[in-house]
């Protein structure tokens, strides 16, 4: 076997867990997950993949659409002068 070096992370709990559980889906560990991702840095002299801002949650995508749907078609929604106003809109369903 060849010789190998030890590398300490830290890294959330929750995080570990779900790419455990990925990479375990994909028959393997993090430390050959990791060899892998150095094997390509070196071949590739980069980072081997595109890094991005990340993408919206789906709360954030579904009040995006709210808005423009708003912006769209305003005169399908109640519009309020004060506070007070809709607080009592929104307490009349309860």
């Amino acid at each position: 076997m060849a010789k190998t070096d030890n590398i300490n992370i830290r890294i959330e709990p929750e995080l570990k867990k779900e790419v455990e559980i990925t990479l375990n889906d994909l028959g393997m560990n993090i430390a050959e997950a990791v060899t892998i991702f150095f094997k390509q840095i070196v071949m590739t002299e980069s980072i081997p993949f595109e890094i991005k801002k990340p993408k919206y949650n789906k709360e954030t995508i579904e009040s995006i659409t709210e808005a423009k749907n708003i912006m769209e078609n305003p005169s399908e929604y109640k519009p309020y002068n004060d506070i007070e106003e809709l607080m009592e809109d929104l307490n009349k369903d309860e």
